[in-house]
């Protein structure tokens, strides 16, 4: 080989060396990003499952309080219908407070502030069915960003590969792609819904 022909080989050579060194460092800030996306959507999935565990226990507790209310409600009357029947009057005195009693208790098992009536117990309970939806729409949010991010940093390995630097565009636009939807996942996540896209 001439002088000439080895100085072109040497500069190729460095010049190959730069782009790779560019595709190296997309590479790795796909990576870092793919890492803080697989982070969130970990602790999202995490949120969702507990919110769809505390839901069910709170509308579980509903329903023990309702059959509860049910019960006490049945007895009530069932007591008052028995009192029509005595003409005692010490006996229908203590069957009245004691449908009283089981009235009020009816009362505070369907509303009681402060503690867990059934009108609170829904409160919580669709509260923890709306963070559950959030956390699962955070989730899907980071895990199409970790698959865009993925399929980036494979182009972005076969740019080196094979020298199409067009595979390496294609890759960092992924990337700001991925980028944008870990953004609606943190501060919009219910957006893709909103839109029907998933």
């Amino acid at each position: 080989m001439s002088a000439h022909e080895n100085m072109e080989h040497a500069e190729h050579i460095e010049h190959a060396s730069h782009e790779n060194r560019r595709i190296a460092l997309l590479i790795a800030v796909l990576a870092l990003f793919l890492a803080f996306s697989e982070t969130l959507g970990k602790s999202a999935q995490t949120d969702a499952i507990k919110f769809n565990v505390q839901s069910n226990d709170l509308w579980a507790f509903y329903q023990a309080k309702t059959i509860r209310g049910t019960t006490l409600q049945a007895a009530a009357t069932t007591l008052e219908l028995q009192s029509n029947a005595t003409s005692d009057a010490a006996a229908k005195a203590a069957i009245a407070k004691q449908i009283e009693t089981w009235r009020k208790e009816v009362a505070r098992l369907d509303d009681d502030p402060g503690r867990e009536g059934r009108k609170q117990l829904t409160e919580k309970a669709r509260k923890a069915e709306h963070d559950h939806e959030t956390s699962l729409a955070k989730y899907h949010n980071y895990e199409i960003s970790s698959a865009l991010l993925q399929i980036g940093i494979v182009l972005a390995s076969a740019t080196i590969i094979t020298g199409m630097i067009a595979l390496a565009w294609i890759a960092g636009a992924l990337g700001i792609g991925a980028v944008v939807l870990m953004g609606l996942g943190l501060f919009a996540p219910h957006t893709l819904h909103a839109l029907h896209l998933i």
